[in-house]
């Protein structure tokens, strides 16, 4: 991709922006407190993605699109992607070969381009590698609280975290796939180590959970003969973290769990 071409899509996608804007601001408005697009970053990702997969299947293809489709013969995939953003924001984007296509570029300050398109290696744009690394952005990113998921010991390998903001909303951590495939990668080592780390929730914020939750049957939820770490080396020598069947287990228990307290 060229200068010029880089500057025509680049373009022509913050005009489809304005399409997909007009749906997604009535259907999002506000992200907590504040009003669209600000943390709608995924909604948005996800809305273009589709857009863009559907207008290059198209005949005839839009002239700024026809980058995209320029060498079959090799992978040019539009891949939908979520990490760090220099390591001061959660962000979900599209890349395509080496290229780094932010198509909610306005998602934390709205004063900034709808649509940016960089080289992946200037962007800033990286995996996330560590819960450690998840925690430090989750912090600022998120004006959070962050501690051990000791509330449900047995769901912690995959989800180590409970996070707390400033207006008492408390849920757990980090339900994502690119963060329980980290988990999961790692066996379980990358969880067992920030749980090392974080201090325990307190008593009464605990004590909200399972009061709220009391009604819930689900077996993982009521185990607790092993504290977090010991789980994680459990499931570890029980090689859990290529059992997907359990994964998805886990999963479906957090999903009971989603909405999280109010600490207040």
């Amino acid at each position: 991709m060229n200068e010029l071409q880089r500057q025509q899509l680049e373009m022509y996608l913050a005009e489809l922006r304005l399409y997909v804007d007009a749906k997604l601001a009535v259907e999002h408005p506000y992200f907590a407190d504040k009003p669209y697009p600000l943390g709608r970053c995924k909604e948005i990702r996800n809305a273009m993605h589709q857009m863009l997969q559907q207008q290059l299947n198209s005949s005839p293809l839009p002239e700024p699109l026809k980058v995209l489709r320029s060498n079959k013969t090799i992978n040019c995939e539009l891949k939908p992607v979520w990490g760090s953003l220099r390591d001061e924001y959660f962000q979900n984007a599209l890349t395509w070969r080496d290229w780094y296509i932010d198509a909610a570029n306005d998602t934390v300050n709205p004063n900034k381009p709808r649509v940016e398109i960089l080289k992946l290696q200037q962007s800033g744009f990286s995996a996330i590698t560590s819960f450690e690394q998840f925690c430090l952005i989750a912090r600022k990113y998120w004006q959070v609280s962050i501690y051990k998921n000791d509330i449900y010991p047995a769901l912690a390998p995959f989800l180590p975290l409970l996070c707390v903001n400033e207006k008492g909303a408390c849920w757990l951590g980090a339900a994502n796939d690119d963060m329980i495939a980290l988990a999961r990668h790692s066996k379980f080592t990358l969880s067992e180590r920030i749980l090392t780390k974080l201090p325990s929730i307190p008593s009464t914020l605990k004590q909200r959970w399972y009061a709220h939750y009391s009604y819930l049957k689900n077996p993982l939820l009521k185990q607790h003969s092993l504290d977090p770490e010991e789980f994680c080396q459990r499931y570890r020598s029980e090689q859990k973290d290529q059992d997907l069947y359990f994964r998805d287990e886990v999963v479906k228990s957090y999903l009971h769990l989603a909405q999280g307290v109010n600490s207040f």
